[in-house]
Formats: structure tokens, sequence, C-alpha cells
């Protein structure tokens, strides 16, 4: 079709050719308006592995980047378990891996209940995997589950943790601690990644510990604080004064668990004296419009969601699709270079990368990061053990109590005395 009208503009003059100005000056704008698309939707992954018989377990896998890598490992045959913070019996959930099966055509999705805000639920699902004997098999872990709280307002985990922090990384660090002996017990063949999903706002974080600091006794429940509001909110006596940066801190302690992660299991000595099979990988998706990202943009409020609206097209252009960003988490599990190594690589865009910042990858302030979590996790758990006793005391009393008022007899009803006559009679 294009060739005749050409013919024509030769023959006849470009002028006989209906709306041929218009479509040229609009165009140009198109072609910008595709190639900036194409440059801000960022690399595709064009890596293959076999990923049948592999099992691959994932955090934050029912939405955003974490639900594009379930989708596609599922498709290449690969047997997928997401951890989530509903029961597997949750309605939605079941509707949710039936029809990933549908889609994917696998029937190998599952799902086991693991609450990233509470290190309790965390604890009990990792050590029931690794007290299955024989050890169980895991190919690979995918540490998708995020949070970003919206500007105005903190909130505290049950552990009396702030959430950001808890979710983000503390929460990942106790899954991994307990795992550590199922991925090292791994037969030596066997290609075995970690991933870690981080971004770039790791860059300007400042290492002050003391913000996420816990104090004794901080337990009681998710709590929320009022930052911005002038009015009169009762807040958590146990939070810091300053909570800026949270979120950049935790990707920072994230990044620097990762490669204190690696060391860890390079230092393991396998009884058949083969090197380790398990390498950690992180990875920056980049920005995408996910859940997470939409609700830190409108900062929580109808307003910032009128906004968001609004200015949509914009963010349709500069941010990624939830399955572009999860294009460097797939590159990262399925490139055969990072089956070999010693691991800790940095990846964005589909390549390898160098971290912005050193520090990192220094041991030291890894050290210090792994003291300071395990003693966070323990005051927490100490604490956390301690009101559930309470709370199983309470119930099993107020259990009881029920039960006799179950199963004592009715009040006896006082004898009358009878009536006049058999009075006189007696």
């Amino acid at each position: 079709m294009p060739i005749p009208i050409i013919v024509q503009g030769f023959q006849e003059g470009f002028g006989t050719i209906p709306y041929l100005w218009p479509v040229l000056k609009t165009a140009p704008w198109i072609l910008l308006l595709a190639a900036l698309k194409y440059y801000f939707g960022g690399a595709r992954n064009t890596s293959e592995r076999l990923m049948h018989s592999k099992v691959v377990m994932v955090t934050g896998g029912t939405s955003g980047i974490g639900a594009c890598v379930v989708r596609e490992l599922a498709a290449r045959g690969a047997q997928v378990i997401l951890l989530t913070k509903q029961p597997p019996s949750d309605l939605f959930l079941v509707e949710y891996i039936e029809d990933l099966r549908r889609l994917t055509k696998s029937q190998l999705i599952y799902a086991e209940q693991v609450d990233l805000s509470s290190l309790h639920s965390i604890r009990t699902f990792a050590t029931k995997w690794i007290d299955n004997n024989p050890p169980r098999r895991l190919d690979a872990v995918v540490l998708c589950g995020g949070v970003a709280v919206p500007r105005g307002a903190r909130k505290n985990t049950i552990d009396g943790i702030d959430e950001e922090w808890q979710v983000n990384y503390l929460a990942n660090f106790h899954l991994l601690s307990i795992l550590s002996p199922a991925l090292r017990v791994q037969p030596a063949h066997r290609d075995v990644r970690v991933v870690f999903a981080t971004c770039s706002s790791y860059i300007g974080a400042k290492f002050d510990l003391a913000v996420v600091k816990r104090e004794p006794g901080a337990i009681g429940g998710p709590t929320t604080v009022s930052v911005n509001s002038k009015a009169k909110v009762k807040t958590d006596v146990h939070r810091p004064a300053s909570t800026k940066g949270i979120y950049a801190l935790s990707k920072f302690t994230l990044m620097t668990f990762a490669h204190s992660f690696q060391r860890h299991l390079n230092a393991y000595k396998r009884p058949d004296g083969l090197p380790p099979c398990t390498r950690v990988l992180v990875v920056d998706p980049g920005l995408s419009r996910t859940p997470g990202t939409r609700r830190w943009l409108t900062g929580g409020s109808l307003w910032g969601l009128l906004l968001y609206l609004l200015t949509w097209p914009l963010w349709w252009l500069v941010l990624k699709s939830p399955d572009q960003g999860a294009q460097s988490i797939l590159y990262a599990l399925m490139e055969e270079n990072y089956g070999r190594g010693e691991g800790g690589w940095m990846i964005k865009e589909c390549r390898e990368v160098d971290c912005a910042r050193r520090d990192v990858r220094d041991e030291d302030l890894g050290k210090r990061v792994w003291e300071f979590s395990e003693q966070q996790i323990e005051e927490a758990e100490k604490e956390g053990a301690l009101r559930r006793a309470l709370e199983k005391k309470e119930k099993e009393a107020a259990e009881q109590k029920q039960e006799k008022k179950q199963t004592a007899p009715a009040s006896n009803k006082e004898k009358s005395a009878g009536s006049r006559r058999s009075r006189k009679a007696k």
C-alpha cells in the first residue's frame, strides 16, 4: 500500500495525497515517543536455561515484578513455591494460583504462608523446611518482597520493628540465615542461585543503624505513627526521632548482607571437598509501575491517587512495566555464566555492573550488620515468645471458664413449703 501512494506522489505531485502534511508533522513526534518508550523500557532477557525440575522459592510473587517472575518461571517448567502473607486456603490466593496454572499450563505452583512482617512466621516455615529428611531440593531463592511506606506515616510490625526495615531487609536476613543449611547441602553439581532485588536508592543511604534500633519492650502489635500531622495522635514511644531514609538504608544493608552471605556460603567446607554450588546475585530491576511504587507516589491518599491518574502518561513513559522490570531478575536466574565462580555479582539492565558504593562489599561492615541483625532478631523473638505464651495462657483460662459455665448444673430452685392445707394437716 505505501508503494502506490509514493508512486502517486511522484507522478501527480505529493499535494494530491490526502492528509500527507499532517502525517509528516505528527510522525516525528510519534517516532520520538516510541524511541523514548523503548529506551526507558530497558533491556530484555535473551538468556535461556532449562528450568524443568528446578525448585524456586519466591517472596513477593503475587504482585508487581515478583508476579511476572513467577509467571515466566512456571511457563518454563520450574516448580514455584510462593511465600505469601495469606494462608494457602485464602480464596484470593487459591484463585490466583489456579489462574497461573491455567495460564502457564503448569501445575507445579504452590504456596506457603510466610509473613515477612512476622519473625515467628518466618522461623516456623524455615525450620520446617530444613527439618525435612532427606533434604528438600532447592535451586533458587528469589527475594522480591518489599514495601515502600508512603510519606507522612510510619508503621511498626507485630515484632515492634519498623515495617520498611523488617520487610525489606530483616525478614530476608532471617529467612536465609535459617535456610543456609538447606542451600549448602545441595549436591555440588547443582546450580543454586539466591537473587536479591534492590534499587538505586542504596546509593544515597546513610549508614546509621540507630535509626532502626529496637528498644526492649517495643512489642505490642502494629503501631501507626503520624509524622507530619498536627493532630494529637498516640505515637509509639519506642520510635526514634528521625525515620528519614529507612528505605534506602534497608536496601543498602540488604546488599551488604548479600555479599556477607556469599562469603558465609564460600567458607563452608563440603564433606566431598568440592566447591560450593550456591551463588548470590544482586539485581536492580529499575523503576517500575508496581503497586508498591504507585502507593509510594500517591502518598497513600485519594488526592495523591487523583494526581497520579492525571499524570499517568508521564509515568507510563518513564517507568517500566512489571514485565520489563522482571527481565534483569530472569537474566540473573538463567544466564549460564553465573553458574560458576565465587558469586556476589551485581546485575542491572541484563548485564553485570559494578556497585556504585564500594562499602557494600566491606567485610567489617558486613560483620557489624550481621551482628546487629542477629541481636535485633533475638530480642524480638524472645519478647514475642513471652507474648505468645501469655496469650496462650489467657486463651486457655478463658476456654476453661467457658467449659465450667457449660457443664455446671442448673441452679436448684427452692422447694415451696406447700399449701396452707398441707401445713395444717401436719
